[in-house]
């Protein structure tokens, strides 16, 4: 295929995703040099700062391993998670759909019997198993503690790990309120591995899952429950970080041990020669925790205000990236905004499989993978958490009752709504909303438009 060619593919590609959001995306499937359609790894970070990987600019971590599928793919400085907490923003990118479209507004439950995910929700592994995949759940889930919500449910034929926020990596307890939990499951029947690294067992699972599934086409859905609390690196990386200040050398440990993870399990997938004909998306939930449980931060978010559970950018803005090295660019920076809710498209597109036949909020990211100057495919976007709300509009940004965990500066009774020209001032430190009403009346209404929509979940 000719350049001129590949070119107006994807600007046709963006014009119809623009303009039929839920279309269902038609055509033959695309393949792997091997003539089947290719796998998909999607790999989830829990809580990692939105800088915090080399490839993002940290100087003080070590992590070759994300740098290299950075290096062999694309990696996204503009996108930004539907929530700056755990479970809306996993809803988002198993269903392409806003959380609070997808039922999931609020973190679930993470003991027996929570709240979760709406049942009749959607997901990637119900699309790509309709589409003949095999599919796997393999880390922490926290969409639901239910049957009827926790991933057997939700389109994967096998599963393991915890079904609630965190886990101690050993012993598999939930621990934030009494009585304590223990919480491992596979396949929905508890199962007990006393003084086994999650970590580890986690590799394992994913090793067990690829050479069983490596003739034919797979998906796995890998999230990692680190950096998150409990901040237990391997001890190899407690002592390499000796010379951080703490929370930093904590953190840090668990961010090298989360790398060392995810080196061993893409070293199986070269070791079983799939590695031309295997996706591999990564993204991080929300930004860095600055709560008790973390020792108060320890996660580096660089330029921008806020952390987990702030809807400014170090909340949501997170590392991400895709690399598929016999089909994507390799090698390159985007920094067009997209969403977490695009994976679902992007996937889709990438595999041949069809779009659920119900409204999705995400667009394909491939226009912006393939063309350096495409515009981003959201002239609009929506957050909300609570009482605290977010709308974007090109470069401009509205946050109602903004909340700065980052405790970079004071919330006055005048930021009620904050606004800010991310163009100018990434940092969003300087309430732009007293010198533009105009702009501030129209993100307003877009925001009391968007409330009255998201609630279709058709």
């Amino acid at each position: 295929m000719d350049l001129q060619l590949t070119r107006r593919r994807f600007v046709q590609s963006a014009a119809a995703l623009t303009a039929a959001p839920a279309a269902r995306l038609l055509g033959a499937p695309t393949v792997a040099p091997s003539g089947r359609r290719p796998n998909v790894i999607l790999i989830m970070l829990d809580d990692l700062g939105s800088i915090d990987a080399n490839c993002y600019g940290s100087k003080d971590l070590v992590t070759p391993h994300l740098d290299a599928l950075a290096g062999s793919g694309a990696h996204f400085t503009g996108l930004c998670s539907a929530a700056p907490v755990c479970s809306p923003s996993r809803a988002a990118v198993l269903t392409g759909r806003y959380p609070q479209r997808a039922g999931m507004p609020n973190n679930a439950g993470s003991r027996p019997g929570g709240v979760g995910m709406a049942a009749d929700e959607v997901t990637l592994a119900h699309v790509l198993k309709q589409a003949g995949y095999v599919t796997g759940q393999v880390g922490k889930w926290h969409l639901g503690y239910t049957r009827d919500t926790m991933p057997n449910a939700k389109g994967f034929d096998s599963s393991f790990g915890h079904m609630g926020g965190c886990i101690d990596n050993y012993s598999h307890f939930f621990y934030w309120d009494g009585p304590n939990r223990h919480d491992l499951w596979r396949d929905g029947n508890e199962i007990w591995r006393d003084g086994q690294n999650i970590g580890d067992l986690m590799v394992e699972q994913c090793h067990a899952f690829l050479e069983a599934n490596r003739e034919k086409p797979f998906f796995l859905f890998w999230a990692i429950n680190q950096p998150h609390y409990p901040l237990q690196g391997r001890a190899k990386w407690r002592e390499h970080y000796q010379g951080l200040a703490a929370p930093r050398s904590m953190y840090a440990a668990s961010v090298s041990t989360l790398d060392e993870l995810i080196g061993a399990v893409l070293a199986k997938v070269r070791e079983l020669g799939l590695s031309e004909q295997t996706i591999v998306a990564l993204q991080s939930d929300h930004g860095h925790s600055t709560e008790d449980r973390t020792f108060g931060g320890g996660g580096n978010a660089g330029p921008y205000r806020g952390a987990k559970f702030s809807l400014f950018e170090g909340g949501i803005r997170v590392v991400s990236m895709i690399s598929w090295p016999s089909t994507l660019p390799q090698g390159i920076v985007r920094d067009q905004f997209v969403s977490g809710c695009d994976w679902l498209p992007t996937i889709c597109e990438l595999t041949g499989a069809a779009l659920p036949r119900r409204r999705i909020d995400g667009k394909s990211m491939l226009p912006i993978i393939h063309l350096p100057e495409a515009r981003t495919q959201h002239p609009t976007f929506h957050w909300q958490l609570a009482n605290q709300w977010a709308v974007r509009e090109g470069d401009w940004k509205l946050i109602g009752n903004p909340n700065d965990t980052s405790h970079k500066a004071p919330i006055t009774a005048a930021d009620k709504l904050f606004l800010s020209d991310l163009r100018r001032d990434v940092s969003e430190m300087t309430n732009l909303a007293a010198q533009h009403p105009d702009i501030v009346n129209r993100l307003e209404s877009l925001h009391q438009e968007w409330v009255r929509d998201v609630k279709d979940r058709s």
